[in-house]
């Protein structure tokens, strides 16, 4: 997609992760057996012609670069645009607790130096599967100043949201912030297409009145006054930004009806490679619904479960309505039920760990039980 840009923005990224978010990012957060959740935009940016994607990192995102690298995965290691991963520039620690806006600015240097006319804000925690190029294409047809992508769903979520009310002509007239209570169903996905001219301008006029937040400040404060346009999104939706939305998203995985909305369709969903052989069943071993990544060794029993790369599940080890994450070690005769194991996480033989579907138990990373 020609002279679109992409801006993953992570500043501030409103999360309740608990555990899973001691060591690292949101974006940075597993999912679905080896992805990130950086995975799902990431993807779809690319998948949709964005050559050029800018990173807006913020804090504990070691891992995120870690996981990144060079963008080869996504084909983003290019000699002209490319991956760009943009940590926070600031010049004291007070800094860092400032918005998004004013790490934009600190960094304005990067949208000045780009050609594109066009940018793509969105957030990490969205997963979805969205085509970008019908989205800038409405875009342009409406003449807004900006469309921002949301969701009609009547679903109960666990997650942190803001709804929005749209007129019959599909402008946007009210929209709440995450403690909010607007009654709708229009839920938004943090979304927003708009030139890149005016979100410079709306960079420079927030900072100059004392506001320093892109959504809060720079769009909700600006609705009467700016044409904003929603753009309606049909396909798999997940906000995960609570330890219950991660769990129960994770769990939808499982319906492979939603897999391959998610993962194929209208694009494939790309994330580091690791070369590591097919998992190893042995005759012992009982599995059932469930996905398995590779590099798994499993001796016990699995069922409606979700387990990560190179996880060992020793015999008579027992695992239901599971997350277990990367090279964890089930003991023999373990029995781990309604339960999140963070990567690197040991469980001896003969412990029993109970959950609830409703308050899963959490293990943080390299725990031992």
């Amino acid at each position: 997609m020609r002279r679109v840009m992409g801006v993953i923005n992570l500043v501030n990224e409103y999360e309740e992760m608990e555990e899973l978010t001691y060591g690292r990012c949101v974006a940075s957060v597993p999912f679905a057996g080896r992805y990130r959740l950086v995975d799902f935009m990431l993807s779809s940016m690319v998948n949709s012609g964005i050559s050029n994607v800018a990173i807006f990192a913020h804090t504990k995102y070691r891992s995120l670069m870690d996981h990144l690298g060079s963008g080869k995965e996504w084909d983003l290691d290019r000699k002209r645009s490319g991956l760009f991963i943009l940590p926070p520039a600031v010049d004291e620690m007070q800094d860092m607790l400032k918005g998004d806006l004013f790490h934009f600015h600190r960094h304005r240097d990067y949208f000045y130096r780009s050609p594109d006319e066009y940018v793509i804000v969105a957030r990490s925690h969205m997963v979805c599967n969205i085509d970008f190029t019908k989205v800038v294409d409405a875009h342009r047809e409406s003449g807004a100043d900006v469309t921002l992508v949301y969701k009609d769903t009547d679903e109960q979520t666990n997650a942190r949201c803001r709804r929005l009310v749209l007129n019959d002509e599909g402008r946007v007239t009210a929209m709440q912030d995450h403690q909010g209570r607007l009654a709708t169903s229009n839920v938004s996905m943090e979304v927003f297409v708009l030139r890149k001219d005016l979100l410079l301008d709306l960079v420079q006029v927030s900072l100059s009145e004392g506001y320093d937040h892109f959504v809060r400040n720079a769009i909700m404060r600006n609705v009467d006054r700016l044409r904003i346009h929603g753009y309606k999104y049909e396909g798999y939706l997940g906000v995960v930004n609570t330890i219950m939305s991660y769990y129960q998203h994770s769990m939808k995985l499982l319906n492979p009806e939603v897999y391959r909305d998610l993962f194929f369709t209208p694009g494939l969903i790309y994330t580091k490679v690791k070369d590591e052989p097919p998992t190893k069943y042995l005759r012992s071993s009982s599995v059932g619904n469930a996905l398995i990544a590779n590099g798994c060794h499993l001796e016990g029993s699995v069922e409606n479960s979700i387990l990560f790369r190179g996880v060992k599940v020793r015999k008579g080890a027992k695992i239901k309505n599971c997350i277990i994450m990367q090279n964890c070690e089930i003991g023999e005769y373990a029995s781990i039920e309604n339960a999140i194991l963070d990567k690197d996480v040991l469980v001896g033989r003969g412990r029993d760990l109970l959950g609830d579907l409703s308050a899963p138990f959490i293990a943080a990373k390299r725990r031992i039980i």
